[in-house]
This record gives structure tokens, C-alpha cells and sequence, in this order.
């Protein structure tokens, strides 16, 4: 199954499911809120993936209700490759999100991005692990994201 973070529910979904999953996120004070939204990829790939299309367009409607906020990328792999390797996998999946990103509409210089490589698992393995939900970006946008 492939999941994302829905940020007016602050709550991990299932794409094309309606239930919700157990994890929740703590309260935020509004004034400083972040949206986000988390798209997943297949193991060393950076192409975008149909279910990750839909949570990046749903991010794109979300942008534009943020003004012109800036967007954060932070790419991640996880730990079936090595250390150098990942980086360079975490960069192209940024790309492949800011390339998608900017086709509908959302302005090069409004995004930002870092890759992380392996380095910050959401899944804690051992070395040479696949796991589905380190293979990400992160997007951020609204107050206080990107540059």
C-alpha cells in the first residue's frame, strides 16, 4: 500500500482509501503551520508514480491556496545502496518533484530542496534494508518553508 501525510487532517492515509490510518500528529500553533505531503517511490527509482501524481496534485491545489510560498523538498532513500550512491538517488527524486512540480505551475525559484540519502530513515533497518517508507520526498510548503 502507498501512503501519504493529509495535512487538514494531520493524519497518515492510504491512497484511495477513505480510512485512516493510527498514526496522528500532535497540535501545531496555526500561525506557524507547515502543509506537507510525502510521496513514495519504487526501490531505486526517482520516476513518478501514479499514486505519487495524485498526492502532488493535491499538493499543487494546496499551494495555491498558500500564497506565494515558498516549497521545501527533502529527499531520502533507504539503505540498499551505498551511502554515496543514495545521496545521488535522493537528489534525482528532488529533481523528478521539482520537475513535476513546475509543470504545473509552481515557479522554480519558489522551491527548494536538500537530500538527505539514508541518512534520516522514517523506518529504522539495518544496512541494506528496502523499506517503502524511506523512499520519499517530503514536501513542505507554506510559512517558514524552503529558502
Amino acid at each position: 500500500h502507498t501512503y501519504f501525510i493529509h495535512a487538514a487532517s494531520g493524519s497518515l492515509r492510504r491512497i484511495g482509501s477513505d480510512e485512516e490510518s493510527v498514526v496522528g500528529f500532535g497540535g501545531t500553533d496555526a500561525a506557524n503551520v507547515q502543509l506537507g505531503d510525502i510521496v513514495f517511490f519504487d526501490w531505486d527509482e526517482s520516476d513518478i508514480t501514479p499514486e505519487a501524481a495524485t498526492v502532488l496534485d493535491n499538493a499543487v491545489t494546496a499551494y495555491a491556496d498558500c500564497g506565494t510560498a515558498s516549497v521545501m523538498l527533502a529527499g531520502h532513500t533507504d539503505r540498499s545502496g551505498t551511502a554515496t550512491y543514495n545521496m545521488g538517488l535522493a537528489e534525482r527524486r528532488n529533481s523528478s518533484v521539482r520537475d513535476y512540480l513546475n509543470g504545473r505551475g509552481i515557479p522554480d525559484d519558489r522551491i527548494g530542496s536538500e537530500a538527505f540519502g539514508e541518512s534520516q530513515p522514517r523506518v529504522a533497518t539495518e544496512d541494506g534494508v528496502r523499506e517503502l517508507q524511506n523512499r520519499r520526498v517530503e514536501v513542505t510548503y507554506g510559512p517558514g518553508s524552503g529558502m
